[in-house]
């Protein structure tokens, strides 16, 4: 009997408890019900974008393979419209670019290394800033060129700046200021950057002392 009071005052209790916080433990378990689902869900979505901006991708790719920059156009441009978020987006802007460029469309070549500055992240952008300072300098922009390099970079890209603007400085017949770029790029490069210091050290040797 003891036993069988001692039980219907734990039920009481816990009636008692359910009845003050039971609300409070059902909207606790919905909410955490709803987060688990959305984030299944989120992941699913990033998948999906994923596997179908990978799919756009390769169609840039085979299109550039082919030299059709007209259709790397294209797909260039629905792939970083729908999924410009992604890095494909990106790695999409760059390749579209060469093509184009190697095709005579400057205009196209600039428009998608702009797209990469405005939407890339740290390497992506980096990397289309002194390749659209490479398409200006072939137009003879000069002045705008160097202000799309005017920013000091992080340090593996700080070489590469200096290059690209000596090469403006240079085409300005601004020999001092070019000279000064060269050797910062020069001081800049890493051990395993031979190749790239031959270059260089050739672009600052034909500028002649100063």
């Amino acid at each position: 009997m003891a036993y069988d009071l001692e039980e219907q005052e734990q039920l009481e209790s816990l009636k008692a408890w359910w009845n003050q916080y039971g609300n409070i433990v059902t909207w606790i378990l919905i909410a955490g019900l709803l987060a688990f689902a959305a984030w299944g869900g989120w992941n699913y979505w990033q998948r999906s974008q994923a596997r179908d901006a990978a799919l756009l991708y390769e169609q840039v790719t085979k299109a550039a393979e082919a030299r059709d920059a007209d259709r790397v156009k294209r797909a260039a441009t629905d792939l970083e419209s729908k999924f410009g978020r992604t890095a494909y987006g990106q790695m999409s802007a760059m390749v579209a670019a060469k093509t184009l460029y190697d095709a005579g469309d400057l205009a196209g070549a600039k428009a998608q290394l702009q797209w990469a500055i405005d939407h890339g992240d740290g390497d992506y952008a980096h990397l289309a800033r002194v390749r659209l300072a490479g398409v200006l300098l072939d137009e003879k922009a000069y002045d705008q060129g160097l202000a799309l390099l005017k920013t000091d970079p992080p340090g593996p890209f700080e070489a590469l700046y200096a290059d690209r603007r000596g090469d403006l400085f240079a085409a300005q017949d601004k020999r001092d200021e070019a000279r000064t770029a060269y050797r910062r790029a020069l001081d800049k490069l890493g051990a395993g950057d031979a190749g790239m210091r031959q270059v260089i050290q050739f672009k600052l040797d034909a500028l002649g002392t100063a």
